[in-house]
């Protein structure tokens, strides 16, 4: 929310990360709605509830947890919403950009060295062998993409 109301500072904001701009006066109504379509973004329509299978992995959204081949894998906070946003991404190649804001937030995307250190710590609990991964798998010089098969 801002009193300036000139269009370069609606887009600098914009640019800078912002999902969204409301300048002064605005109506309580707009505002609601904004929220709910902000809201509407944080889960994608039909997106599953409960488990995400894939493979012989199974991700329990509910109970916050993560079991292979009948074992619980333990993750921390972190590791777990980074599994949870790539799961809710299956196939899809995610930048580190993009990964980046969403679990650590706008300005954390200039700092890949979090990512990279939380990639290598989720492999080594989610993968039976790190090095030859089948779930998270890298794609050079863009991000990572969770397979979806």
């Amino acid at each position: 929310m801002s009193a300036r109301g000139k269009e370069s500072d609606k887009v600098a904001a914009l640019d800078a990360g912002a999902d969204d701009y409301v300048t002064k006066p605005f109506g309580t109504e707009e505002l609601m709605a904004r929220v709910r379509v902000a809201l509407r973004r944080l889960e994608p329509p039909g997106a599953p509830e409960g488990q995400i299978a894939v493979g012989d992995l199974v991700i329990d959204r509910d109970r916050r947890r993560v079991v292979r081949d009948d074992e619980e894998i333990r993750l921390t906070p972190k590791e777990f919403e980074l599994l949870l946003f790539f799961a809710q991404h299956p196939g899809r190649v995610l930048t580190h950009r993009a990964i980046l804001k969403a679990i650590w937030g706008p300005h954390a995307v200039d700092q890949p060295e979090h990512l990279r250190v939380l990639v290598g710590s989720l492999r080594r609990k989610i993968e039976r062998d790190p090095t030859r991964p089948k779930y998270l798998l890298t794609e050079p010089w863009v991000g990572y993409r969770f397979t979806d098969a």
